[in-house]
């Protein structure tokens, strides 16, 4: 069942965890966003805009699970393109989103 369509400036999706809402967060690589998305519509309900574009993916932490880490990719850019992303390759926390993640599953090995 298709979910979402992305669209063109959201590029490529990669990386996606799912919120305390049952939302699932996607990060856009290429797009220098996060989406949530609605699953159940299939409406985009949020977007968080970051200041580089190869966005890789994105997990809820901290103590109550408020924030959320964003990674990044710089690998394959060329020096001139480096020198225009200086944020690529970086990790960033976004606070405020007003949601909130769950905790992961633990597993007896």
């Amino acid at each position: 069942k298709l979910v979402y369509h992305l669209e063109k400036e959201e590029q490529m999706p990669d990386g996606m965890c799912i919120d305390a809402e049952g939302k699932l967060w996607v990060a856009c690589i290429d797009g220098g966003r996060v989406i949530r998305i609605d699953p159940e519509t299939g409406k985009r309900i949020q977007t968080v805009r970051l200041p580089t574009p190869r966005i890789t993916s994105c997990c809820f932490g901290g103590k109550d699970y408020s924030e959320m880490y964003v990674t990044s990719a710089y690998d394959g850019l060329d020096e001139a393109t480096l020198a225009k992303e200086p944020h690529a390759g970086e990790i960033f926390k976004i606070t405020g989103l007003g949601v909130k993640g769950i905790p992961q599953n633990f597993y007896a090995a």
